[in-house]
């Protein structure tokens, strides 16, 4: 069986009420294909969570942008796994680039919150990328086998994790990695993950693209045997994201 495509919505910190209302009726008016083919996660930030889920069509599914590392406690400003699990929240996000850079979020500590969420019943889509600075040195394979190693010492079922390469490089730059180095990374991790943890791993893990993504360039990344979706920033809160869902008929008529 086919690895199913994979399209997520991150709206990162974006949204009031209102907008978030007419974000999800744009959404749930939208013509895409079923969930046969593919499969389609939003994330609004935490406190639109509840409504989003509540209004969304059921054949969407919500995450959090992000959850703390162990049980809940004396942590303030933190959402633990626990309570993304009582509030039937399926998905949530761990490792984006911005937390890693910003917050200095380290591999070993992403590692650790992508098990811990995943011990919780969570379903993870693990980030990883490298920066303009390291794919200029040539270092991008070393740096995202690094990554993923991190995750991968601490993971031993992977029927949950879904990998988001995103170039740190192309994400709300309007840059976006050629079809061609799109495929190239994916599949260095893809034999990165049959080396390292197993065969069958690398040939089921599905491994998405995140770095302005658009309608225009969708299909051509969707075309590469081993992208298997993507995780969409900007472009989730227009109209244009159902043009993004769509290109999983890419996949279907391969």
């Amino acid at each position: 069986m086919g690895r199913k495509f994979f399209v997520g919505g991150n709206w990162k910190c974006n949204g009031t009420t209102e907008q978030v209302k007419n974000i999800v009726s744009t959404l749930n008016g939208g013509g895409v294909p079923s969930q046969d083919v593919v499969e389609v996660v939003i994330s609004p930030p935490f406190v639109f969570l509840p409504l989003v889920k509540d209004l969304l069509r059921p054949d969407f599914h919500v995450a959090a942008q992000n959850c703390w590392v162990k049980k809940g406690g004396a942590f303030t400003g933190e959402v633990s796994a626990e309570m993304l699990v009582n509030l039937c929240i399926p998905w949530v996000i761990i490792g984006h680039s911005e937390r890693r850079l910003i917050l200095k979020e380290s591999n070993e500590f992403v590692g650790d919150k992508v098990a811990y969420a995943l011990s919780q019943g969570l379903k993870v889509i693990a980030c990883i990328g490298e920066t303009l600075e390291q794919r200029e040195a040539g270092s991008t394979t070393e740096v995202v086998a690094a990554q993923t190693k991190a995750i991968a010492a601490k993971v031993s079922n992977w029927a949950d994790v879904v990998l988001a390469y995103e170039p740190v490089w192309a994400i709300g730059t309007g840059k976006v990695a050629t079809p061609a180095q799109a495929q190239e990374v994916h599949s260095e991790l893809r034999k990165w993950l049959q080396a390292n943890v197993s065969p069958e791993v690398a040939a089921s893990t599905r491994i998405i693209y995140g770095g302005s993504v658009t309608a225009a360039n969708c299909k051509e990344l969707a075309a590469q045997p081993d992208v298997d979706g993507f995780l969409v920033g900007g472009a989730s809160l227009k109209p244009e994201f159902i043009d993004i869902i769509k290109s999983a008929e890419v996949k279907k008529n391969a």
